[in-house]
């Protein structure tokens, strides 16, 4: 088994450089973190680091840690939850002596001397909670708080189509460390008032295309009035997610430092998406999916697409 190949590798590694993907949502912060704090704690001679420079917007997490290139030439590279190596957040992780993948989303773009995925999983977090499982080793409340972020964010709290029976088990396996479940929702999902107005305004302006797909173009003027990055607004992509018509949902930002071009989240109950999103210059998971420096009409075209797809279900 894999994990058998990937646990010898980190055993037989001093330095340990753990990555995941521009943007990181919960997923690829709880799985790095949750990975990184878990190896600390069995292994506290090693260097273990947690590389990337953008910052998790969604929750509290560490900050990643500061390395030369030097360090990272000696260390084994573990990357989490991203497809592609375009998007890995620091693109020294080839640098280092061996590289391992460990996934979830599609495999469209192999790489690594050991590539791990695992579509079937409901997060990268899963699949570290279930090696940790494999390995028979004890872990710290703080990795199973981390783990289960990951999982309870990528599911929206267990109600997407991806959540199984063996991501319900892994979750109660980090709960037998006392996760303080309640304060992590309330991390995770309470609003401020000003998010609550803001929710509110999203569903003022909303546009229906054909009755069944829900989007709205965030231009900077509204992301400056409402104090919110384009990562944060995008985050708010799950307020158009229940309502019983709408089966295709989509958030559209404008960049900030080029003001013609929008990335975007993408979300469906059931059809098909990532595929769709490939030719956006983005991709991800079936039902959730972004895409990225489009212009207004480049969102036109893929709104088209999307539409043609559900007309052919």
């Amino acid at each position: 088994m894999l994990f058998d190949d990937i646990l010898r590798e980190i055993e037989l590694s001093s330095i340990i450089c753990i990555y995941r993907h521009q943007r990181p949502d919960c997923d690829a912060s709880g799985s790095q973190f949750g990975l990184k704090t878990w190896l600390k704690s069995i292994y506290p001679n090693k260097e273990i680091y947690a590389l990337g420079f953008d910052k998790n917007t969604q929750a509290k997490f560490e900050d990643c840690d500061i390395v030369d290139d030097a360090i990272i030439t000696k260390s084994l590279s573990i990357v989490l939850d991203t497809g592609n190596v375009e998007r890995i957040d620091d693109q020294r992780y080839a640098l280092a002596r061996k590289v391992i993948k460990i996934d979830h989303h599609p495999n469209v773009t192999p790489y690594g001397d050991i590539c791990y995925v695992d579509e079937q999983s409901a997060a990268t977090s899963q699949i570290i909670a279930e090696l940790i499982q494999y390995s028979k080793k004890d872990f710290p409340l703080e990795t199973a708080c981390y783990l289960y972020k990951g999982i309870l964010t990528d599911t929206l709290k267990f109600a997407t189509t991806n959540t199984t029976r063996k991501t319900l088990e892994l979750a109660s396996f980090l709960l037998q460390k006392q996760i303080p479940i309640a304060s992590i929702n309330q991390e995770l999902f309470d609003k401020s008032l000003q998010e609550y107005q803001f929710s509110n305004y999203l569903r003022s302006i909303v546009s229906i295309k054909n009755d069944h797909i829900a989007y709205a173009i965030l231009d900077q003027a509204v992301l400056k009035k409402y104090h919110l990055t384009a990562s944060q607004a995008r985050n708010y992509i799950n307020e158009f997610g229940n309502v019983k018509e709408f089966k295709i949902w989509c958030i559209f930002t404008q960049q900030e430092e080029n003001d013609l071009l929008y990335d975007g989240s993408l979300r469906s109950k059931l059809v098909t998406i990532n595929d769709i999103a490939q030719h956006y210059q983005g991709g991800g998971h079936k039902n959730a999916s972004g895409v990225k420096n489009l212009t207004i009409e480049n969102i036109h075209e893929l709104l088209k697409e999307l539409d043609s797809r559900l007309n052919t279900k």
